[in-house]
């Protein structure tokens, strides 16, 4: 038996060998036939995978392009407030002072006070002037419908002309420096009347047509 047997062994482990050799050659066979990537199809893959980088990237780009315009504009415009806010105030006394001059004083006035008004009138001209090449302009409310980001009321007044809410007095002129507002201009706004009811009564028979 055990002589059988070891004479039987190396054919055996011979048969194996050939076993395996063929289904090696068998599976490498396979791996030939089968279809093998189109490189042109890669490569079409490829290009477009590094259009899509190369598009989000230029995008990217020009936001923070955009952004950084911005930033800067940002910076030049309101670097600017708190000192306009300050000639602001300047502008308010000169117009105090040429205001509390009664009419009757200026009428009468000599060469030299006349010469001194007119003197206040340009500087408070000059002084407005340069804040508006920084970028500061002075907002004109009369006649537009209050807006609490740009006006302060500070009365109101009856008004059966014009609708409700109405700007019809400027107390303090307001200014603006760029998108924002630098001070709100105080205002009295007007209470209601017939047009403010006839807005109203149009507005509710355009509700009904919708």
């Amino acid at each position: 038996m055990t002589d059988d047997t070891t004479k039987n062994g190396p054919d055996a482990t011979a048969a194996d060998a050939a076993a395996d050799a063929a289904a090696y050659v068998e599976n490498d066979i396979a791996q030939e036939e089968a279809p093998q990537p189109d490189a042109l199809e890669l490569l079409k893959a490829e290009n477009g995978e590094l259009r899509d980088r190369y598009l989000r990237l230029a995008a990217e780009m020009d936001n923070l392009r955009r952004r950084t315009e911005r930033e800067v504009k940002d910076a030049k415009s309101y670097s600017v407030a708190g000192f306009a806010r300050d000639m602001l105030a300047v502008s308010d006394n000169l117009r105090r002072a040429l205001d509390a001059i009664p009419p009757e004083v200026k009428d009468a006035a000599d060469a030299g006070l006349t010469t001194l008004i007119e003197g206040v009138e340009m500087t408070e001209r000059a002084m407005l002037s340069a804040l508006e090449r920084h970028g500061v302009r002075k907002l004109e409310p009369v006649g537009q419908k209050f807006d609490p980001n740009f006006h302060q009321a500070m009365f109101e007044v009856p008004n059966p002309e014009v609708p409700n809410n109405t700007v019809v007095q400027v107390v303090q002129a307001g200014f603006s420096i760029g998108e924002r507002v630098l001070r709100p201009a105080m205002v009295g706004v007007a209470k209601g009347g017939p047009k403010a009811a006839e807005a109203e009564s149009n507005s509710v028979f355009d509700e009904k047509d919708a």
